[in-house]
């Protein structure tokens, strides 16, 4: 250590700036990719937890069992290594040959799905902490179920679990770092690849680093403004 020359341009100077912009955006991009499959799958699994009818709620509680209590790095494994091996030969050989970053959108997928799980609790709770009042009054301007839950009861709810939904995506945006196991040149990933060509690694690393952490207060930044934007007066106590 007391020998190490540190030389902080491995993080600008070609190749490795260009990689490391790369991976940042690829993180990006697969971690915003992976909240809309999160956000979209999770309301549908939360509406079903709430619903009257049986079939649907016990759908819903299976989702949520089977992919909130298994790792999300075994799913991963999962959905790249062997859930392709239940298809025919033909069919894998084009998604790992043909499918353009294959690794990049299967890491999508399953960790958009894993999320899914956890999203759907924090929204059955937002659904579950509006009154029965706040439901028969929808239901008594003639709208229909799913009226009620999109045009009154959704909105109500997303202000009430910001808070929770932010650390979900802050979580999801972290994760991210473990489709490096599979390839996906995220920032974890190209860190380590410049580090392996230049034997800098403590520079590479407080790089990735401060990416994260730069990302992760911009998103908790945005997201305070639009909860403060989005407050209920009287439906939420505020804090100091």
């Amino acid at each position: 250590m007391l020998n190490y020359t540190f030389d902080w341009s491995v993080l600008w100077r070609q190749p490795y700036g260009a990689m490391m912009l790369s991976g940042i955006w690829t993180t990006l991009t697969l971690s915003l990719a992976a909240w809309c499959v999160a956000v979209v799958l999770g309301i549908g699994v939360a509406a079903c937890r709430v619903f009257h009818n049986k079939c649907l709620r016990a759908l819903g509680l299976g989702y949520v069992l089977v992919f909130r209590n298994i790792p999300f790095l075994v799913q991963l494994f999962f959905w790249y290594f062997a859930a392709p091996l239940l298809l025919p030969r033909s069919i894998q050989d084009w998604m790992y040959d043909t499918v353009p970053e294959y690794a990049f959108w299967c890491g999508a997928t399953g960790l958009g799905m894993y999320t899914a799980s956890r999203v759907a609790e924090q929204f059955r709770a937002g659904f579950l902490a509006i009154s029965e009042d706040q439901y028969r009054a929808a239901y008594a301007t003639g709208l229909r179920p799913a009226q009620v839950y999109g045009y009154v009861i959704l909105p109500y709810a997303f202000r009430i679990i910001i808070p929770a939904f932010t650390t979900e995506f802050l979580t999801c945006f972290k994760n991210s770092a473990l489709t490096m196991t599979i390839g996906v040149m995220e920032i974890t990933h190209t860190a380590y690849i410049i580090d392996s060509f230049t034997w800098h690694g403590l520079e590479t690393t407080t790089a990735a680093s401060l990416c994260y952490l730069t990302i992760a207060q911009g998103v908790a930044l945005v997201m305070w403004r639009i909860e403060k934007w989005t407050t209920i007066p009287g439906l939420i106590r505020r804090g100091g």
